[in-house]
């Protein structure tokens, strides 16, 4: 790369999760392509910071499901051509053999066909899942300015949280070098600027592209590797001293609050995707959807604004405390802390609270909707209520988390 000049950077996003702890959720289609927050998927998350942080040359590795993934990249994520920028979806190809892809690293390394062809400096490898906004160009300037071989982004933890993280260790004498990485480690040990804080990883890698090719290249055929970028291809930069950190609270991004600055979560499971909803919807919201300056891209069709209608006799069409999507009508129902995704009718004298209803849900007369998570296309009868008896749900087949969180499939029927 030419002193002074912009490094050539290629993104590649790893969307190739079968997210099987977001069942039932996860069951048509790939993790990445959860609808989340009313009109967005988990993916734009990703991608808009991508774009938001200049970088235009973007493939997204798909495996599992990955119909509804492709068709909302496809119809949503176009860039100007003429500019050289692509989002281009690639399915596993067995460019390399005749499997399918082993681990992360092995995804990367079947795909290695993208990097030779574009010729970047940089190669940033970025999860699809997350929820956050995040400049990686300021990561990927920290990267050169180190001269590392891996930098890896992390988030700060409690350290009471450490089990539940792949956990970076760093030097004391150069907090940006990273002396250990450790997967869900019981006896962590606490930065030394703050003793009762880790480092988590947060999914995200910055590499020289040389390096990178390099590194899959040897991981293909190294005895007992699982092929696994936090596993395998992390800890052998660490092992060579190698591997850097990126803290993600010196992350700047245009237009963040003090409450939402520094905003990650990893939406593994059925109660923190809920949670991470519901960090939408409150006055202040712990997650500001309404930066206009670090924007969310989506792409939800040609729908017509919502509709509030009825208001007497106890028919009352209104929404509090809620994200209420394009295309919704709330005909004289009420609905309190919830998101509301596209094309969803709430009929009269229901009650929905503290849930979420993905596309095209409808909802009967005097119905009682309570801590539920409706997949896209659900009709729920007149009379009918969720969330109020926990065993009648489970008799009914839903599924009902630990915390008490009921779960409506894709279509599922429902009785009442």
């Amino acid at each position: 790369m030419a002193a002074g000049k912009d490094p050539k950077v290629l993104v590649i996003v790893l969307a190739g999760g079968e997210g099987k702890r977001l069942m039932p959720l996860t069951a048509d289609r790939a993790k990445p392509a959860v609808p989340f927050g009313g009109i967005y998927r988990l993916i734009d998350f990703a991608l808009s910071n991508v774009v938001n942080s200049g970088y235009r040359q973007i493939v997204v590795l798909t495996q599992y499901k990955s119909h509804s993934l492709d068709r909302h990249i496809t119809k949503t994520w176009r860039m100007s051509t003429m500019l050289g920028g692509y989002v281009a979806p690639i399915p596993a190809q067995q460019r390399m053999g005749k499997s399918w892809y082993l681990g992360s690293a092995d995804a990367i390394y079947q795909s290695l066909n993208t990097i030779k062809d574009e010729k970047p400096d940089i190669v940033a490898v970025l999860g699809a899942d997350h929820v956050y906004r995040m400049d990686f160009s300021q990561m990927v300037d920290q990267h050169i300015a180190t001269g590392a071989g891996v930098t890896v982004s992390a988030i700060r933890q409690p350290i009471s949280l450490a089990d539940q993280f792949g956990v970076i260790e760093v030097d004391a004498a150069n907090p940006n070098k990273i002396q250990a990485f450790r997967e869900k480690p019981t006896d962590a040990v606490g930065l030394p600027d703050a003793p009762h804080e880790v480092l988590a990883s947060m999914g995200n890698y910055v590499f020289d592209a040389d390096v990178l090719v390099d590194a899959v290249t040897k991981d293909h055929d190294l005895e007992g590797s699982k092929h696994d970028m936090g596993g395998d291809i992390v800890p052998a930069f660490v092992s060579q001293g190698a591997g850097y950190v990126y803290d993600f609270k010196n992350n700047e991004v245009d237009g963040s609050t003090d409450r939402d600055r520094g905003y990650w979560r990893d939406v593994g499971t059925m109660d923190s995707y809920y949670d991470a909803n519901m960090d939408l919807v409150s006055i202040q919201p712990v997650f500001n959807v309404y930066n206009y300056d670090w924007p969310l891209y989506t792409s939800y069709g040609p729908l017509p604004p919502a509709k509030f209608v009825h208001g007497h006799h106890g028919r009352f069409g209104e929404a509090l405390n809620s994200i209420v999507s394009p295309g919704v009508i709330i005909s004289g129902g009420r609905v309190t802390g919830s998101v509301i995704s596209p094309k969803v009718r709430v009929r009269s004298y229901s009650e929905i609270s503290d849930s979420v209803l993905m596309d095209d849900v409808e909802v009967g007369r005097s119905c009682q909707i309570r801590r539920a998570i409706i997949d896209k296309g659900v009709v729920i009868p007149e009379g009918t209520n969720i969330g109020v008896d926990h065993d009648h749900d489970r008799a009914r087949g839903f599924e009902v988390t630990d915390s008490g969180l009921v779960v409506i499939g894709k279509e599922q029927f429902v009785t009442p």
